[in-house]
C-alpha cells in the first residue's frame, strides 16, 4: 500500500535526508550514477556484456555540510540511493526483479518514504514504445497512480550528445515521440550526466540541486510503502 506524506524532520531539523531510487535498462549506468550521488563506490559498476546488478543495494553519503539554506538557516544534506537490478534482466526473471525491488522499498522506505524515483536512460538508446517489460511499466507498478509526480529521467552519457553536434535542446527535439510523452507526464524533470568536463564533484552538486527543485516543487512530500 503506498501513501504520500510531509516528513516531520525534514521541516524541524536543519538536516535534509533524501530518498532516491535507481530504475532503468540492463547498462543504462544506474550504479555508477547512484555512485556519483553517493560520492563513493558503494555500487559495483563495470562494462559487461549481461546484467551486472544482481540484489537491491542502498548506499548513504557522507554529510554536504551547508548544502543549502531553508528559513535562513544553513542546511546539511545526506543522500540515500537505493540501487536496483537492470530490468529487464539478463539472468533474472521479471517477476523475481519486482518482488526484490518491492521489498527493498519497503524496508528501506517504508517508514521515512521516497522523493524520487530516477529512471535512468542512455541518451544514445532511444526510448520506445512501452513494453510489459520496461522499466517505466514497472515504475508504474511499484509507485502506484501518483508515480508521475515522483519521477525524474537521468540521462546518462549525455556527453555523446555533443559528440553528434548537438544541444539538450535539439537533442530532446529530435526525441521519439515516447520518450516526449514521458517528459511531458511527468512535468518535464529530468537531468543530463555528463563524464567529461567536470569533476565528479561539481557533477554530484549540479545533479544534486536539480532534483532538490524537483522535491520542492513537490512540497518534500514522500511516498511512504507499508
Amino acid at each position: 500500500m503506498l501513501s504520500l506524506c510531509l516528513p516531520t524532520a525534514m521541516m524541524d531539523s536543519n538536516k535534509m535526508t533524501i530518498n532516491l531510487v535507481l530504475f532503468g535498462m540492463t547498462q543504462s549506468g544506474k550504479s555508477s550514477a547512484g555512485n556519483i550521488l553517493l560520492g563513493s563506490t558503494d555500487f559495483h559498476s563495470s562494462f559487461a556484456p549481461c546484467s551486472v546488478t544482481k540484489d537491491c543495494s542502498l548506499g548513504r553519503s557522507c554529510h554536504f555540510h551547508s548544502f543549502m539554506r531553508r528559513g535562513g538557516q544553513e542546511v546539511t544534506l545526506q543522500v540515500q540511493v537505493l540501487d536496483t537490478p537492470g530490468y529487464p534482466h539478463s539472468r533474472l526473471s521479471k517477476k523475481h526483479v519486482k518482488q526484490e525491488v518491492r521489498e527493498a522499498l519497503a524496508h528501506h522506505f517504508g517508514q521515512e518514504g521516497l522523493h524520487l524515483a530516477l529512471l535512468v536512460q542512455r541518451v544514445d538508446v532511444p526510448l520506445c514504445e512501452q513494453e510489459e517489460s520496461s522499466p517505466v511499466q514497472m515504475i508504474q507498478e511499484l509507485l502506484g497512480h501518483a508515480w508521475k509526480n515522483y519521477t525524474a529521467i537521468l540521462f546518462t552519457h549525455a556527453e555523446k550528445i555533443e559528440e553528434a553536434g548537438l544541444n539538450e535542446d535539439e537533442y530532446l527535439h529530435e526525441a521519439s515521440d515516447t520518450l516526449l510523452t514521458l517528459l511531458n507526464s511527468i512535468q518535464r524533470r529530468y537531468i543530463f550526466q555528463y563524464k567529461k568536463g567536470n569533476s565528479l564533484n561539481e557533477q554530484r552538486l549540479k545533479i544534486l540541486e536539480r532534483i532538490i527543485e524537483f522535491i520542492k516543487e513537490n512540497c518534500y512530500q514522500v511516498l511512504t510503502f507499508k
